[in-house]
C-alpha cells in the first residue's frame, strides 16, 4: 500500500497520512487502533500530551514488530508546560511514555503562555537530538505574526482544522514564504453532513469508484497537506489510506477549491479561548 511522503523544511520525510488517536480512550482503545493501524500499513501516529495515551501508543509501537525508524511519531506540548524548565521536562516525559529515545516531531499545541520559552527548549531539544522536527499548531495568521520573531528555528509544520468548507488560504500564503507545511486536523469536517452530501464530491466519488472521504484527502493530498483522518473502524482506517491509485485533475481540484466556506469550527482568535484551554485540565494529574 502506497504510504507517500513529504519533505519538510529541515529535510526529513513526513507520511502524508498520519493516523491521529485524539479522542481515543486509553483503557486499551489506543493500544489496539495503532496495533491495527500498523498493520494495515499506517507509518505515522499523531498524539499528544493533552490526549492522555502516549504510552499506549508507545506500548503499540514496541509491540507492533516494526523498526522504530520506520514509524513517525508527533506529540505535542501542552500549555501548563511552556514555562522553559516546565516544557524541558515534558519533553523528557513524552519520551519516558512514548518508550522512544527521539520523537520524530514535537508541537506547540495551543499557541498562547509562554510559547518563546517552549520554543527554545524544543530548538535545544532538536539540537540534542531528542527531537527530529519541531512545528506549531492552531497557529492562525494572526498568531504567527506575533511569535514569528521567536523562531531561531522555523516551525516544520503548522497543524490546523483544514476541510473543503475551510482552506486557511490566507494561513497558507504565510506558511509558503517559510516553507513551512501544512497539517490538517478534521480533514473530513469531522463528519460534517453537509460537506460529504456535496454534489461535486459526490459526483467525484462515482466517477472514480471511491467514497467521498477518499475524494476528500485525495484533494488535500494534492493541496501538499498532511491529514490524519480519525477513525477506530478497519474497513475505514483501510480506505483512508487507499488514495494513491488516482488523481484529480486540476479542474476538478478548482472546483473542491470553490467549497471553501473559510470558517471552521475552533477560533483560536476568540477572546476566551486562551483562559479555557489553560483551564481545561491537568496534563499531570496521574503523574503525582
Amino acid at each position: 500500500m502506497n504510504n507517500s511522503s513529504f519533505k519538510l523544511n529541515d529535510n526529513t520525510s513526513i507520511p502524508a497520512i498520519g493516523f491521529g488517536v485524539f479522542q481515543i480512550p486509553n483503557d486499551g482503545s489506543t493500544y489496539a487502533s495503532v496495533l491495527k493501524a500498523l498493520e494495515i500499513g499506517y507509518r505515522h501516529i499523531d498524539t499528544a500530551v493533552a490526549y492522555f495515551n502516549e504510552s499506549e501508543v508507545g506500548k503499540a509501537i514496541q509491540d507492533s514488530g516494526i523498526s522504530r525508524d520506520d514509524i513517525w511519531i508527533t506529540s505535542k506540548m501542552w500549555l501548563q508546560d511552556y514555562a522553559y524548565e516546565d516544557a524541558k521536562k515534558a519533553i523528557d516525559l513524552s519520551l519516558k511514555k512514548l518508550q522512544t529515545g527521539y520523537i520524530d516531531l514535537y508541537l506547540i499545541h495551543q499557541p498562547y503562555g509562554k510559547v518563546d520559552e517552549a520554543w527554545k527548549a524544543m530548538e535545544e531539544a532538536k539540537s540534542e537530538g531528542k527531537i527530529r522536527s519541531i512545528g506549531v499548531s492552531n497557529m492562525t495568521p494572526k498568531i504567527w505574526r506575533k511569535w514569528e520573531n521567536s523562531f531561531t528555528i522555523m516551525p516544520a509544520v503548522n497543524q490546523v482544522e483544514f476541510n473543503p468548507y475551510f482552506q486557511q488560504k490566507e494561513l497558507r500564503k504565510i506558511m509558503s514564504e517559510n516553507n513551512v507545511t501544512l497539517e490538517a486536523w478534521a480533514p473530513l469536517g469531522q463528519g460534517n453532513q453537509e460537506l460529504l452530501n456535496e454534489p461535486i464530491l459526490k459526483n467525484l466519488a462515482k466517477k472514480y469508484a471511491k467514497n467521498v472521504g477518499q475524494i476528500i484527502l485525495r484533494f488535500e493530498y494534492q493541496e501538499g497537506i498532511i491529514v490524519f483522518p480519525k477513525t477506530v473502524h478497519s474497513e475505514r482506517m483501510i480506505s483512508n489510506l487507499n488514495i494513491f491509485d488516482f488523481a484529480l485533475t486540476s479542474d476538478e481540484m478548482d472546483s473542491i477549491r470553490m467549497l471553501d466556506k473559510n470558517k471552521g469550527m475552533h477560533d483560536p482568535d476568540a477572546s476566551g479561548t486562551k483562559e479555557m484551554l489553560l483551564n481545561a485540565f491537568d496534563v499531570h494529574a496521574d503523574d503525582k
